[in-house]
């Protein structure tokens, strides 16, 4: 099946860097989790060791059913590891993403029940609760995620309530931008509360008359110079593009072996429009807008923007149209190299 999608674009608008896209709040970060787990309901594609048949003997005995280790020879089972990131101020009933993979010889836990499985964190407490069924990796069957498969249970507190100063961590080390937030913090406030302690610190004091919510956010959406290097982070491991501002993507076309990108100013002629139909492998879309639930369309979708399209708006219809992370971040490495972004890309395993 062959995918082309078109992007235009009418109204020029232009988008400047703020401090929360180069730096982080010391204190307010992600934790990780870990839990080991076993998935049931494989059609044959778990795995024998050892270790997956004694953790099912010891489930069982927990539930009052004994049975001998040897007795059990099943492959409809895997013995897992589970991974989350627990998002800073989570609360309890709140849900997150879990990933697993497995430590046997498993060859594909698609569509296999993970049990309840505890998730802890590096001090040996249980933060949260995963379980569910599990949508595999397409390249990599013994690896997937369940979406909203865990649910926090216990809240690791952060007492900013009482602070009277944040200090910004750069995301990389630079005199130069750390000289101009301090300079760009105090041109706001009007008086001097930001201090660089060194080219990735600065101190902020924080004014006695406002919570420290409200300056925080005031803070980190303050404007730099539109002079800026943007940056786009892949992570690689939570499927995911973040971008800081909005990056737009001047007029570029790619063609790929299973899909076609078009980004131009105007519509497309009534000639393209006739090549695309005399294409028997493509039909012809209905417009697709993106919002906040995009509509997914079948094989060719025409994206309208009524501003310049963003890396934004090209992800979430690669997304839409179900295209692998790995033909994401080479579509955009080639829009990159063909300067039609301006913008550093950082890939996180």
């Amino acid at each position: 099946m062959r995918y082309f999608f078109i992007v235009m674009f009418f109204v020029s608008s232009l988008f400047s860097q703020t401090i929360k896209d180069i730096s982080n709040v010391i204190g307010i970060r992600d934790n990780q989790l870990i839990g080991y787990g076993l998935i049931v309901g494989l059609a044959g594609t778990g795995d024998k060791s050892k270790f997956t048949m004694q953790s099912l003997q010891n489930l069982l005995r927990n539930s009052y059913i004994k049975i001998p280790a040897g007795a059990i020879n099943s492959k409809n089972i895997a013995a897992v590891m589970v991974t989350a990131d627990l998002p800073a101020f989570s609360r309890q009933g709140d849900k997150i993403k879990v990933k697993v993979s497995t430590i046997g010889d498993a060859k594909s836990i698609d569509n296999g029940e993970l049990l309840i499985t505890q998730l802890k964190g590096v001090d040996g407490n249980v933060y949260a609760l995963a379980q569910g069924t599990i949508i595999a990796n397409e390249a990599n069957k013994t690896t997937g995620f369940i979406y909203d498969g865990a649910t926090v249970e216990n809240e690791i507190e952060y007492d900013f309530q009482n602070e009277r100063s944040i200090q910004l961590s750069l995301l990389k080390s630079s005199a130069t931008n750390a000289d101009l937030i301090e300079t760009k913090i105090n041109e706001k406030f009007g008086k001097k509360l930001a201090t660089a302690i060194d080219t990735r610190t600065i101190e902020v004091e924080k004014p006695t008359n406002m919570s420290i919510v409200k300056f925080i956010a005031m803070v980190q959406n303050i404007e730099l110079d539109s002079t800026f290097k943007k940056k786009l982070i892949i992570d690689i491991n939570r499927e995911s593009v973040i971008t800081g501002g909005d990056v737009v993507i001047d007029p570029v076309t790619i063609a790929r072996g299973s899909f076609t990108i078009r980004i131009s100013k105007t519509p497309l002629n009534p000639e393209e429009w006739d090549d695309m139909r005399k294409n028997p492998g493509m039909n012809i879309g209905d417009d697709v807008k993106i919002a906040d639930k995009a509509i997914v369309n079948i094989d060719n979708a025409m994206i309208n923007t009524k501003a310049n399209p963003t890396v934004s708006d090209l992800v979430r219809s690669m997304k839409v149209m179900k295209l692998p992370m790995s033909e994401i971040i080479d579509t955009l490495k080639l829009i990159k190299e063909m300067g039609a972004m301006d913008v550093d890309i950082e890939v996180r395993g």
